[in-house]
């Protein structure tokens, strides 16, 4: 984390080539699914996919939260899809405020303490479709993280920035 925001010359260097495999394998894997060679999947009510390109925290989930009380105060039934990084979870899960952290991540968890619907999973997909399932009068769905995520298709994109951390010269 430290040499992504101030880059060293050596490391820089010696990082280049598999930077530049990452940056190609990407770019083919964006293109498939622009193509169509790789076909998305819109679930049946709009997504919004909270994202960042920053590498740690820079308030993915305090915004999640911050829109989930907006959109309650509107009445707007929404539910929150998550991979649950860090939990063990192989299938899709709901999370409630009294599930195992170890199982559904600690970030969904305090998304459901907020009294969201909640569902984690590996195939962002299949956790939409669970949550669909479990509450049929969702009316819309917020992706925790996910903007590499091009098999769920969405409807907007949220890109969180940490404004206290400086752009290296690029």
């Amino acid at each position: 984390e430290q040499h992504w925001y101030r880059p060293r010359g050596w490391l820089t260097a010696l990082l280049a080539p598999l930077e530049g495999l990452f940056a190609l394998l990407a770019a083919v894997r964006r293109q498939a699914f622009r193509r169509g060679w790789k076909s998305s999947e819109k679930l049946p009510v709009p997504l919004v996919v909270i994202g960042n390109i920053n590498v740690g925290g820079v308030g993915k989930t305090p915004l999640t939260q911050a829109l989930l009380r907006d959109f309650a105060a509107r009445r707007v039934k929404v539910g929150v899809i998550s991979r649950g990084y860090g939990g063990s979870a192989a299938t899709p899960t709901e999370v409630t405020p009294d599930s195992d952290p170890a199982q559904v991540g600690d970030e969904p968890l305090l998304l459901a303490a907020a009294g969201a619907p909640v569902a984690v999973g590996r195939d962002r997909v299949a956790a939409g479709r669970h949550l669909l399932a479990l509450h049929p009068d969702l009316e819309l769905i917020l992706s925790d993280d996910g903007l590499q995520h091009y098999r769920l298709a969405r409807d907007l994109e949220i890109v969180v920035l940490d404004p206290g951390v400086p752009c290296p010269d690029r």
